[in-house]
């Protein structure tokens, strides 16, 4: 466990720039989510449900706890790659070669806390008033009616706004803050196509874990903590995602990649995706304005 914590470090310090270039710290959990529009460009979307702001500067932190404990020796391996028992010179070796490392890792150890710090901005989350402030920040900003902190990263939100279709729409957006990889957006096209996207909403290659540049490693990580034996710093606990998002439109859909395809209601048709951690393919639907 010790070694995931050590190559979770690893991880942080060579992918660090890439999720700061994306600027992906945020994850959907348990959620219900709606798009609608109509055929005259005018949409509303709705978001309620969990938001976790991924700990990167905590895991920084636990990746430099791990390092600074006391000496591990890696498993050695025979010529076929079997593991065997290290000799005490390969041993001493080990120990030699970890003591030369410690100046590198010291300097590694602040780079990635400078890069963390970039990455979530303000938000402490060991903090009470910092929360705070940033759930007043959002709160403010339109669209965002509910923000509330429940623990360990993760919010309770509620969000709901309205408009014209007359440029693209992201979701979210914070003010101040690196954009945040999309949970959902919408891109207008010439001729009154609309192609809406929900990354966000899986899994898979198109999901969070893709945007992070390596998440997939990270939860895999995560999983593994529950199993450390005590004594061993633990990697947090993501909440894992698991929702339902709908388009709802009266719009012409050209194309759309759910399971059963529209459904007819007297509002209009509705797309349905239900989402979970088996979802590998991200929400899609091409939609034809009137306009």
């Amino acid at each position: 466990m010790l070694r995931d914590i050590r190559n979770l470090g690893r991880f942080l310090a060579t992918g660090a720039l890439a999720i700061l270039l994306t600027g992906c710290f945020m994850t959907p959990g348990k959620f219900t989510s709606e798009m609608r529009i109509n055929d005259d460009g005018r949409f509303a979307y709705f978001y309620d449900g969990e938001i976790t702001i991924i700990g990167l500067t905590k895991m920084a932190e636990m990746a430099a706890k791990a390092d600074e404990e006391e000496f591990s020796a890696e498993p050695c391996t025979t010529d076929d790659g079997s593991e065997r028992e290290c000799t005490a010179a390969e041993l001493e070796q080990q120990r030699e070669a970890w003591d030369a490392a410690a100046p590198q890792r010291a300097t590694e150890r602040s780079q990635q806390g400078q890069v963390m710090r970039m990455m979530v901005g303000e938000v402490d989350l060991s903090d009470p008033e910092k929360i705070a402030e940033f759930s007043r920040k959002l709160e403010r900003q339109a669209g965002w009616n509910t923000v509330r902190y429940r623990a360990d990263g993760i919010f309770d939100v509620s969000f709901a706004i309205d408009g014209m279709l007359t440029h693209d729409f992201l979701f979210p957006v914070i003010e101040g803050f690196p954009m945040p990889g999309a949970f959902v957006r919408a891109h207008l096209r010439d001729e009154g196509i609309v192609r809406v996207e929900a990354p966000g909403f899986s899994a898979g290659a198109g999901g969070p874990g893709a945007e992070l540049g390596g998440f997939t490693q990270l939860m895999g990580m995560a999983a593994r903590s529950e199993q450390a034996s005590e004594g061993e710093p633990d990697l947090p606990k993501i909440p894992p995602i698991e929702g339902t998002f709908r388009i709802v439109t009266n719009a012409q859909i050209l194309a759309n990649n759910t399971d059963e395809g529209p459904t007819a209601t007297p509002t209009g048709n509705v797309l349905a995706w239900s989402i979970d951690t088996q979802t590998r393919t991200a929400p899609m639907a091409m939609l034809q304005l009137s306009r």
